[in-house]
């Protein structure tokens, strides 16, 4: 799974690290005293990193929850983000991380009590609410089963039934959601592309049906489950691809279940496209044509808001438009 572990001195004796260490004993091990030795070096490249990515076990200083990005979420309440992990254990070409970070390596931060004060800190100062979300700088399921990071940090949430916890995820590893006592305040938040979209530029993500599976039986498990339509890229088989993937969703989910629903176009920051496109020079995705405002840049469509809402047309023909949002 990993080309090499790096760990820093100063979690080096946890009994955290330990444990993860122990489930890898033929993987080459690395002290370092900063995780920024290994990350943040010069000359690497994305790309080639990819193919046999390193892992390295730090500790997180700084600020640990902060405020979520302007549409990123679907409450009005306060949004806030918190980071376990940078970098995704997925590989899907349209993403911003390759944009962000010039390695492709994976940080874990292991410090989980610290993050643990810091949210509820944050919770406490918020009477009690707001909303947190975990994965935006990765997937927050996909390495759970070496950083059994949702069985650690669901009973926290549990402490605090007017805050609300949203796992973002592509992963199907949620073996330790179904083995804890469902919460009512914390959402399972699947991603999704159509399937033409998915086979193109998401590698190594799991199947739309296992994905589905898995978002099934926590359903039926009794967590509450929500959908991620992101990003929609348009193409010139309109609608079709997703009156399918509607479908084949709904066909598997209870709708009226549905804790909500969400879609958004592609956005990145103009400087992360960049360093993208130098990546993947030869990628059609990024030699079309694109538009900019704000720092952000968009691919270019004369019809985008129309598409945007023929999708959304078909999404109310399975869910109320209570239950949806559009991601800025």
């Amino acid at each position: 799974m990993f080309s090499t572990i790096y760990i820093e001195e100063e979690v080096l004796e946890t009994s955290r690290v330990k444990n993860m260490l122990d489930r890898f004993p033929q993987v080459p091990r690395v002290v370092c005293e900063r995780y920024g030795e290994v990350f943040n070096r010069k000359s690497q490249n994305f790309r080639l990193q990819k193919k046999a990515p390193a892992l390295i076990l730090a500790k997180k200083y700084g600020s640990k929850v902060l405020v979520a990005p302007d549409g990123y979420g679907y409450n009005d309440s306060r949004s806030y983000y918190f980071s376990h992990m940078l970098n995704c254990v997925y590989d899907c070409r349209y993403c911003f991380l390759q944009g962000m970070y010039s390695s492709a390596n994976y940080v874990l931060f292991v410090n989980y009590e610290d993050f643990e004060e810091a949210i509820a800190s944050k919770i406490e100062k918020n009477s009690g609410g707001g909303v947190y979300y975990s994965g935006y700088d990765c997937d927050s399921l996909a390495l759970e089963p070496v950083s059994d990071f949702c069985k650690h940090f669901v009973p926290l949430f549990g402490e605090y039934p007017n805050a609300e916890l949203e796992f973002r995820t592509k992963s199907t590893q949620i073996r330790h959601l179904l083995e804890q006592p469902v919460i009512p305040n914390c959402v399972i938040a699947m991603s999704f592309t159509s399937h033409e979209a998915g086979s193109r530029w998401e590698h190594k993500v799991p199947s739309i049906d296992k994905r589905l599976e898995a978002l099934q039986k926590l359903q039926l498990a009794g967590w509450r489950v929500a959908l991620r339509f992101e990003p929609l890229i348009l193409d010139s088989q309109g609608l079709t691809p997703y009156e399918s993937l509607f479908a084949q969703v709904f066909a598997k989910l209870d709708a009226r279940k549905i804790h909500s629903v969400s879609s958004g176009l592609f956005r990145m920051p103009i400087d992360f496209h960049k360093r993208i496109v130098k990546l993947y020079p030869d990628e059609e995705l990024f030699a079309r044509p694109t538009t900019t405002a704000d720092g952000m840049i968009a691919l270019k469509s004369e019809d985008e808001s129309l598409q945007l809402a023929a999708i959304e047309k078909l999404l109310f023909s399975h869910i109320s438009p209570q239950q949806y949002y559009r991601c800025a």
